[in-house]
């Protein structure tokens, strides 16, 4: 019975030690796959679409402050309307404030974050603390370019009771959000933009000659179309059916 038991101890620990062998050699597989993720991750996101000088000389103007990698862009006559808006993926944020510093000279208070990595997903619901904070805003818009748009949808579409409309650009709604409270503008030479996935409402909105990069300043986007219009041509329609559409929903 001895010489069983001793057997039968033997074979437990050659069975242990070959569990613990195997998982060894997981984690040692998983560390690898993890550190080789982590590697590719970070040359990812640090490849991004730098803002043009246009758009940094627009941080020396006196109606911007930036607290806690937020902009806020104060107009020089309020009209209480606030206007949230997510930087497209990879694309440094700054490079919507000539954008958005045109739309407050209609009023508008328009408030840009920084996204983590550059990329919306990372911190769509930082328009809780956004609203939160500014207390002094009665009506709410949130919108944002290509990827960020998509994530201002989602948030909006889980925040209809804060939230007057969304602006689109470059982007479709992504949730259940009434199609009323939609705005979406793209370029006729946008080939970024899946259009397969619009909506075909007559709040959407095609800019002739436009594209899908110059919704902000930093240069052309690698996939997208020529554009037959400049920056400044795109951004100016662009705030045009901005002011339409929100005035309309007064």
């Amino acid at each position: 019975m001895k010489l069983v038991y001793r057997l039968q101890s033997i074979e437990t620990k050659i069975k242990f030690n070959k569990g613990g062998i195997i998982i060894k050699k997981l984690l040692k597989y998983l560390l690898i796959f993890l550190t080789l993720f982590f590697i590719i991750f970070i040359l990812y996101v640090n490849k991004y679409y730098k803002a043009d000088n246009t758009a940094k000389e627009i941080l020396n103007n006196e109606n911007i402050t930036i607290e806690n990698n937020i902009i806020t862009l104060t107009p020089r006559n309020s009209n209480n309307t606030g206007i949230i808006f997510y930087p497209g993926a990879k694309v440094e944020y700054i490079s919507y404030l000539p954008l958005l510093n045109s739309l407050t000279e209609n009023g508008y208070t328009c408030i840009l974050p920084k996204m983590p990595f550059n990329l919306a997903f990372f911190n769509f619901n930082v328009a809780d603390k956004i609203i939160k904070e500014n207390t002094n805003i009665e009506n709410w818009y949130i919108g944002g370019h290509s990827l960020g748009g998509a994530m201002a949808s989602s948030y909006a579409s889980k925040n209809l009771d804060k939230i007057n409309g969304v602006i689109l650009l470059g982007a479709y709604v992504y949730g259940n959000i009434p199609l009323e409270k939609t705005l979406v503008l793209y370029g006729s030479n946008d080939l970024i933009l899946n259009k397969n996935k619009l909506k075909n409402t007559e709040n959407e909105i095609v800019i002739k000659g436009g594209n899908h990069s110059m919704f902000g300043n930093y240069g052309h986007q690698k996939g997208d179309g020529i554009g037959e219009i400049t920056n400044k041509e795109q951004q100016k329609i662009t705030i045009e059916f901005i002011n339409n559409f929100i005035k309309n929903r007064e």
